[in-house]
């Protein structure tokens, strides 16, 4: 069975995603970063997710900020008080060793064996790279929620260029891509198409997911966001688990750090030479730009159906 680690801000959509990862695949760790919520809110959240499922899953707590760019405020319009609706007292506390040497050591100590899902501003993962330049080599795969690339028609949650996760550590994010890892990456072109009712989570009997999503679905409708729930996270799990439902193509990428493009995720658009090519010599990575929605949806409510 595939061993992940999930890198997460934990908010509503990263906990379906957390449910899902844990019920298909093996959860051996989950590190936390500052984003949804603050990294300390993470922390306790994702102890309460493990708690509540009864699952021994070990927490990790990573980066309160980004690395360059001021922490942006929690986005507590959008995932309630607490980052999970606001629903459940959480009697724990945010102590928790740290989640960048749990990454590197267990990539370090399991060659070609570890993927990591990074469902939250990627912070983390560039502090990784950077005190340890072989979790490029050692890592068997990065999956990442973010970006935008304008496919379907599709662009930025955070201003008209920029998704939430890259916007939020541009930096971090630039420095993650221009690695040589292998990645694959959910951007909001095929996040934005894989909405699901309150109707469909109550129909998974799970508790727990529907308190959680009532906050997120009440803010998506209020705001005309979307006709539903879109559950951006989970769809790295769901690549993971049918790559055959996404329409995918390989081009190398970079993050634009400043300006009023900050945080959009750029790709090679022909094949023209350019006197400043900032793609020289970059590895391609896996870019998802259509899903068969009715195939992700059925397998991911399926799934999680208690």
């Amino acid at each position: 069975m595939r061993k992940i680690i999930i890198d997460t801000d934990i908010g509503v959509d990263d906990a379906f995603a957390v449910r899902y990862g844990s019920l298909v695949f093996d959860l051996i760790g989950i590190t936390t970063v500052n984003g949804n919520c603050t990294a300390n809110m993470a922390t306790q959240n994702a102890k309460l997710f493990c708690s509540h499922y009864k699952k021994n899953i070990k927490v990790y707590k990573g980066a309160s900020r980004p690395l360059v760019e001021p922490p942006s405020p929690p986005s507590f319009d959008i995932h309630g008080k607490d980052g999970l609706g606001g629903v459940y007292d959480n009697p724990f506390d945010d102590k928790a060793p740290n989640a960048i040497e749990y990454l590197i050591n267990n990539v370090k100590e399991n060659p070609g064996e570890i993927t990591v899902i990074a469902i939250g501003p990627l912070t983390n993962i560039a502090i990784a790279l950077n005190l340890y330049p072989d979790f490029a080599k050692d890592i068997k795969e990065l999956v990442i929620m973010g970006g935008a690339f304008g496919f379907n028609g599709h662009n930025g949650n955070m201003s008209h260029f920029a998704e939430f996760n890259i916007y939020s550590d541009p930096h971090a994010a630039d420095i993650v891509m221009q690695s040589s890892m292998p990645i694959t990456i959910l951007p909001l072109d095929v996040t934005n198409k894989v909405q699901i009712t309150a109707k469909e989570v109550a129909n998974t009997n799970d508790e727990f997911l529907k308190n959680i999503s009532k906050f997120y679905i009440d803010f998506s409708l209020k705001q005309k966001i979307f006709h539903d729930m879109a559950v951006h996270d989970a769809l790295t799990i769901a690549y993971l688990v049918n790559p055959q439902a996404f329409t995918t193509i390989k081009k190398p990428c970079r993050v634009i750090t400043s300006g009023i493009a900050k945080g959009q995720t750029v790709i090679p658009r022909d094949e023209r030479v350019a006197p400043n090519d900032c793609f020289l010599g970059l590895k391609e990575h896996t870019i998802c730009i259509d899903v068969d929605v009715n195939a992700v949806k059925e397998h991911l409510l399926n799934t999680l159906k208690i």
